[in-house]
């Protein structure tokens, strides 16, 4: 019941977010309209990290563990990093690659997030206006 409370939240988070990229103003039933699948959700993110660093570790020795382990770690940062631009490009482009690489995050979004009630959009619209800047150029992604 815990787990699927705190989905519940994800899901408000990701409405709330939607409601802000849209424009519209950050009230409950406004969030509700949108979908609680984000593209550039941490989950997401993470899976795409976990994706990329499987291929990425695939063509390092196998010979030597040490030597391994040290260039999975050098590789580590390179990794994050792709992961990350490649999310927000796909955020930010709608073609048929695109939506194929998000999917596997969405898919995974079903289960990490559920349809949240009216009081927990309320906490995610005043935890987002927390960190909202006067300055809209401070949103940009």
């Amino acid at each position: 019941k815990e787990m699927r409370r705190l989905f519940a939240y994800h899901g408000a988070e990701h409405k709330t977010i939607y409601c802000y990229e849209h424009g519209e103003p950050l009230t409950p039933g406004n969030a509700q309209r949108f979908t609680r699948l984000h593209p550039r959700c941490g989950t997401s993110f993470l899976l795409i990290v976990l994706i990329i660093g499987i291929v990425a570790s695939s063509f390092l020795p196998w010979d030597n563990l040490a030597l391994r382990l040290v260039l999975k770690l050098v590789l580590l940062p390179l990794v994050v990093g792709v992961s990350y631009e490649l999310i927000r490009f796909a955020g930010r482009h709608d073609g048929g690659i695109m939506r194929a690489v998000l999917a596997p995050g969405l898919w995974l979004q079903k289960l990490t997030t559920q349809e949240p009630d009216e009081e927990q959009l309320e906490v995610a619209i005043c935890s987002l206006q927390a960190v909202l800047t006067d300055n809209p150029a401070d949103d940009a992604w």
